[in-house]
């Protein structure tokens, strides 16, 4: 299938133009600058007049919950809702049941996504207290890295004694992505809460998973990743604190998550445990902080800690609500929206959400539109206004924190090794994606 899309705004490596690219047999096979017209007969043309087309989104944290939780979400729901919100790939998480902290596990999570994800694969390897002794036998080829849990989240996979944790920072000869909360902080404030009130309410969820509490784990980690020489990526930075950290060793990586870049603590009054995330979305001023970082170094890649629960779980205070929220099938016209409103150029959004998970990961051939890469792009398109309602929603749990939203940017069709994974509101289309390979330095 030999395929031209011709009158688009390239937005790839730092710039914008106009010009048109070719796909033959999933691979990119040109990137045309300017109204030259290719020589050769294609089998469609895809006219993208009005339109930007970007790489495929790459979002190296998501939670799909297969196995095991998949009255929540699973991989063919969850990759058809990443297909309509320009995904292209996507780095999955360990806390399903069974949790991926075993070869076999792992093997298994493989499997299903062979047979049911609509776009590009792979999974993390989770940490245990006990099982450093398996990192030696991961394929490097395959996996992006490693999950460490440093603070309790939903899946109960916390590693905080000192012992695994040097053990970890020690022996891991992959990125270690880290969720950064320290537990005993935690549950100090969760009692002190419920002792003077008894039933916490929302507007306490980001004082109990507090600013401090981010912000001591992080520091623990940074110190150790330095102490061991290994390579760390820090995921969903939630304040402006830690944001001190990074920026200057390239060992060492921040990740943002676009609920927190989008909402703050007001947002609770309104939204209520629908954003309810771990860790917690804080103040405006956090917020402000993240955003600015976006474009100074400090924060390398933009995910969506895409967490599915079912919105039966969602109800309650702070201490009952499930923790988690979906978000990949909306993620980019977030960012674009974020875009318009002058916090980002165009250009470095797609840098953050794009080309870093490719680089800070190593995947091959992807996260950019260049000759011989494959085919994973996105069409979007600005000044199309669009209201968000439930029959849209693609995700299995059937709701989304941006419901009743307007947005200005459409996505209007995905591509993914040059098939047609979303057009015309129409996800998935049966297509199968491919594992993703990587080239770990």
């Amino acid at each position: 299938m030999r395929t031209y899309i011709t009158n688009a705004t390239i937005v790839n490596e730092g710039r914008s133009y106009r010009g048109a690219i070719t796909v033959d047999n999933g691979m990119i096979t040109g990137i045309i600058e300017g109204n030259r017209q290719p020589e050769t007969p294609f089998d469609e043309t895809i006219d993208a007049s009005g339109c930007y087309v970007l790489p495929g989104v790459i979002d190296a944290h998501v939670h799909f919950r297969e196995p095991g939780l998949t009255a929540k979400a699973d991989i063919e729901s969850e990759s058809r809702a990443a297909a309509a919100g320009g995904v292209t790939s996507y780095f999955d998480m360990p806390n399903t049941v069974p949790q991926t902290t075993t070869l076999e596990a792992l093997e298994e999570k493989f499997r299903l996504a062979a047979a049911k994800s609509h776009v590009n694969y792979s999974f993390f390897f989770g940490c245990t207290d006990s099982n450093a002794d398996l990192f030696p036998q991961l394929d490097r080829s395959r996996i992006p890295g490693i999950k460490l849990f440093m603070g309790s989240s939903t899946g109960n996979m916390l590693v905080d004694r000192r012992e695994a944790l040097e053990r970890i920072f020690c022996s891991a000869h992959l990125p270690i992505m880290a969720h950064c909360e320290d537990t005993g902080i935690i549950n100090r404030n969760m009692a002190a809460a419920k002792a003077a009130g008894g039933f916490p309410g929302m507007a306490l969820h980001p004082l109990i998973r507090s600013a401090e509490a981010c912000y001591e784990s992080t520091r623990l980690a940074v110190t150790l990743a330095r102490k061991h020489g290994a390579r760390l990526h820090v995921a969903h930075l939630t304040t402006a604190g830690e944001l001190e950290f990074f920026g200057t060793d390239p060992r060492i990586t921040a990740e943002a998550v676009v609920g927190h870049l989008y909402f703050s603590d007001a947002d609770y009054r309104r939204l209520g445990a629908l954003i309810k995330v771990n860790p917690a979305i804080k103040t405006a001023g956090d917020r402000a902080a993240l955003q600015q970082a976006l474009t100074d170094g400090r924060i390398t890649t933009v995910g969506t800690d895409h967490a599915p629960h079912l919105l039966t779980q969602k109800q309650g205070g702070c201490d009952t609500a499930a923790s988690g929220m979906p978000m990949i099938q909306f993620s980019l016209v977030t960012m674009l929206e974020l875009v318009d409103r002058g916090v980002l150029p165009i250009e470095r959004m797609v840098e953050l959400m794009c080309h870093n998970p490719a680089r800070l990961f190593g995947v091959q051939l992807r996260g950019f539109l260049r000759e011989g890469y494959k085919a994973d792009m996105v069409i979007v398109r600005p000044g199309s206004g669009w209201l968000v309602t439930k029959d849209c929603i693609e995700s299995k749990c059937g709701w989304s924190p941006m419901e009743g939203h307007t947005y200005r940017w459409r996505v209007e069709r995905t591509l993914c090794n040059g098939h047609t994974v979303y057009k015309d509101g129409v996800a998935g289309r049966g297509y199968i994606g491919e594992e993703l390979k990587f080239c770990h330095a």
